[in-house]
């Protein structure tokens, strides 16, 4: 059987993963039904019905390969993206990142997706989870079809507010200065040594209340008018916690309790606590700093922090509405529903983080639902490569802790040699993960076989 001997497969959402996966199922010879509630019921942030319609900024990012989004690009070019060649059309200056005319790109998927011959295109609300199909409605997926998830996946497995603290390279930390500790050692986890699991930013009076006033006075983003949502405990920005009281944060995530400094024997006055958030331990979270910081300023203010003067950021801590699966929890490895392989998942929704990632999974979902289609196993591209590494992490991620992600180098499998080089590391493992993909894309990934 091949892929025109079935029904139309369909693809929920027309966004940036939604019109890529459509895309690429039809170019591999699928009848395609695109499915846009816009302009039938819009959401509170998309100003139009076209596909691919950017809301919050113009820029994929980098375009060099030394940068983590700029090596997902080239892997994406590599797999045929039909979203990177509209934003190459749209292109407008913007240095090295990728950045374009909002209206110009978002004409351009529209047009390439409409004028396709095998993919059907219908305005109208889904609220059942389509088999075969993709799911790619992003981070305002409608209340009707969220209901559907949670019913699929479990009540706990989707959740709609995004609370994210920020990632630091492990290398980057000064372990002259920090120690690793857990509370009264009650806890260790597995790969890590005896100490504990955590490693713990000592801080004196003067170090905290310096702390405390630059992270009151610094810049914030304003939110959208979709982002208006109360905050809850568990999610309360760390700035907002400050505000509240010159100890809060004592008391809080930075309570010093159980946990005395091996270099001078003591209790420091606090501590900020950094938890590993991959089984290399390459990447490590500051626990309880989800922030509205400006970038700028998070760069700023966290390394002040003892220890953290040279932190090297793989992630940035953000709040906002967000709906994300728990991908670790729920979802296949090539993410789909345990129960139906061929119900995918595609964009934010799977707990990736931004443009081209979200692009990015509308690619391996297509691959991998045409496979399935064919009879043959999904795949995911190997954790040398970007793509196969944010796989990789919604895959093996600790469900209890588990957050969206961006591409990042810390994902990446490590090199086999050491290089203290940063730039030079980063050169090499990108020239390694472009080869790799190569490789895989032209061993295993379905070729393009569309009708003219």
């Amino acid at each position: 059987m091949t892929v025109h001997d079935v029904g139309p497969v369909h693809v929920i959402g027309g966004g940036l993963a939604g019109s890529e996966a459509a895309w690429q199922l039809a170019e591999r010879g699928c009848r395609v039904v695109l499915h846009e509630m816009r302009p039938v019921r819009q959401t509170p942030a998309h100003k139009t019905e076209r596909f691919a319609e950017l809301v919050c900024s113009n820029t994929f990012k980098s375009t060099e390969t030394a940068n983590a989004h700029g090596l997902l690009k080239a892997e994406m070019r590599l797999l045929g993206s039909m979203v990177l060649e509209a934003a190459d059309a749209a292109r407008v200056p913007g240095g090295t990142a990728l950045t374009v005319d909002r209206d110009a790109f978002a004409d351009g998927v529209t047009e390439r997706v409409q004028s396709h011959p095998l993919i059907e295109i219908v305005r109208e609300e889904v609220t059942a989870i389509p088999s075969p199909g993709i799911i790619a409605t992003g981070p305002l997926t409608s209340d009707a079809l969220s209901e559907s998830i949670r019913q699929r996946t479990g009540s706990d497995a989707l959740s709609f507010y995004d609370a994210i603290a920020p990632i630091v390279a492990f290398e980057s930390i000064d372990h002259d200065i920090v120690f690793r500790a857990s509370r009264y050692g009650k806890e260790t986890m597995e790969g890590a040594s005896e100490e504990g699991a955590y490693l713990n930013c000592p801080m004196s009076r003067e170090e905290y209340e310096a702390f405390l006033d630059a992270l009151i006075a610094g810049d914030q983003y304003k939110t959208h008018e979709f982002d208006q949502v109360p905050y809850f405990e568990g999610c309360m920005p760390v700035e907002v916690m400050a505000q509240r009281g010159r100890e809060t944060l004592r008391f809080g995530p930075m309570k010093p309790v159980g946990l005395d400094d091996p270099r001078t024997g003591r209790r420091p006055w606090a501590v900020v606590q950094l938890r590993q958030e991959d089984r290399a331990g390459a990447m490590w979270n500051l626990v309880g700093f989800q922030t509205r910081l400006r970038i700028v300023e998070q760069q700023r203010v966290f390394r002040m922090i003892p220890g953290l003067a040279n932190a090297e950021f793989f992630r940035y801590g953000q709040i906002h509405r967000n709906a994300y699966l728990n991908a670790p929890a729920c979802l296949t490895p090539h993410l789909s529903l345990r129960d139906d392989p061929m119900a995918l998942f595609a964009g934010q929704l799977t707990g990736v983080e931004g443009y081209t990632e979200s692009t990015a999974t509308g690619i391996i979902a297509a691959i991998n639902l045409t496979r399935l289609l064919r009879g043959e196993e999904p795949i995911v591209p190997p954790p040398t490569t970007m793509l196969g590494a944010l796989y990789r992490h919604l895959r093996e991620a600790d469900p209890r802790h588990f957050q969206p992600m961006n591409a990042n180098f810390g994902l990446v499998e490590a090199l086999d040699v050491e290089v203290r080089d940063k730039r030079r590391k980063k050169e090499m493992l990108a020239e390694r993960a472009l080869a790799d993909l190569t490789a895989w894309r032209d061993r295993v990934a379905v070729p393009v076989t569309a009708a003219s």
